[in-house]
């Protein structure tokens, strides 16, 4: 509900949301544990960013399969909060490559 808060607030659309989840233009950690946070510059001349954090959480869900039930596990994205960044922000603790393809991967 956070997030779907803060999306009326600064005016940013679903769409414009998977759209920076999908094809970010800067990743840093979260300042909550185990986040991600990504950005894309807001209009063309990039004087203020939009950002959304999100979680990879795990989706335990129960699949029926010739007549047995078997657990599987899925991840989702959780999307903490969106916001609106007036300006360049400073970067910080960018994310490894490693971690950025695994969630590419999963994407």
């Amino acid at each position: 509900m956070h997030s779907r808060f803060k999306m009326k607030y600064y005016g940013i659309a679903d769409s414009r949301v998977k759209r920076i989840i999908r094809f970010p233009t800067r990743y840093e950690e979260g300042i909550v544990p185990n986040t991600v946070a990504v950005m894309q510059p807001a209009g063309t001349k990039k004087y203020s960013e939009i950002w959304a954090m999100y979680k990879l959480v795990d989706n335990h869900r129960q699949a029926m399969t010739k007549s047995k039930f078997q657990m599987t596990k899925q991840q989702k994205l959780k999307i903490i909060t969106v916001w609106r960044y007036p300006g360049v922000s400073p970067k910080r603790d960018p994310i490894p490559r490693e971690v950025l393809e695994e969630i590419k991967s999963l994407l």
